[in-house]
């Protein structure tokens, strides 16, 4: 993460309506989709300083792993709960998990397959796995640059990786539907040479709780049809 947006990372998690309209999804999510035992313990992989951990303790026991300790303040009071670290066959932890959250991080590692191989083998029996990354390459853009990312992923792209790394895809969708033509012409502007490429910011408060509310609205009417298109993919997947 550029260091620009990583010292207003969590301003952006915190107030940014996408941050916001995901979280509320993902919520949303976990109490429909969680392992049918339960959660209790689960494994928040590129964490940060532990940004989710409060609204994720009602499911369960939370950890988190962190490979960007620049934002993880020696402080946090989340901090002896992240392995600050890759997430690789280096981090061992004791007990396993029933959810292993990898929220937009893939889209961040050359070896995708690798990360998710790892996860899989952190599972219990029944544990699941829950991925959100962006969505369709025609979308690029400059921010995707900005944040390092190597690719964005449809639906076969995301199962073929998953595959590889030994999971089985139980589920997937797209989400944030209406962003799928902004972003596109966020791309051609950007192309035609008319759009700085700056780091997100958050935008006046009347237009980021519109933007709020227009991404709730969509998600619980026309976001559980499963469309083809959004600039978001969300899978569930497991052990095979």
């Amino acid at each position: 993460m550029i260091p620009e947006y990583a010292a207003a990372y969590r301003n952006l998690y915190e107030r940014h309506w996408w941050w916001r309209a995901r979280e509320l999804l993902l919520l949303e999510e976990i109490d429909r989709h969680r392992p049918p035992p339960g959660c209790r313990r689960i494994l928040d992989v590129g964490c940060g300083d532990g940004l989710f951990f409060d609204r994720l303790a009602r499911f369960g026991d939370v950890w988190g792993v962190e490979s960007d300790a620049t934002l993880v303040p020696a402080d946090s009071r989340h901090r002896p709960r992240i392995h600050i670290g890759p997430f690789d066959a280096g981090y061992a932890p004791v007990e396993r998990f029933d959810l292993v959250l990898m929220l937009d991080v893939l889209e961040h590692l050359p070896d995708p397959a690798g990360a998710l191989r790892e996860a899989g083998a952190l599972l219990e029996p029944g544990g699941r796995i829950l991925i959100t990354v962006p969505a369709f390459q025609a979308l690029w853009t400059g921010h995707d640059e900005l944040n390092r990312h190597y690719v964005r992923y449809r639906r076969a792209t995301l199962l073929a990786v998953a595959e590889r790394a030994g999971l089985r895809v139980l589920s997937q969708r797209y989400f944030f539907h209406w962003l799928f033509p902004v972003k596109l012409g966020v791309r051609v502007l950007e192309r035609l040479g008319r759009r700085a490429r700056t780091p997100a910011s958050v935008p006046p408060a009347p237009l980021n709780d519109l933007l709020v509310r227009l991404s709730r609205a969509e998600q619980v009417t026309i976001g559980r049809l499963g469309l083809p298109f959004g600039s978001s993919l969300l899978a569930w997947c497991a052990a095979s």
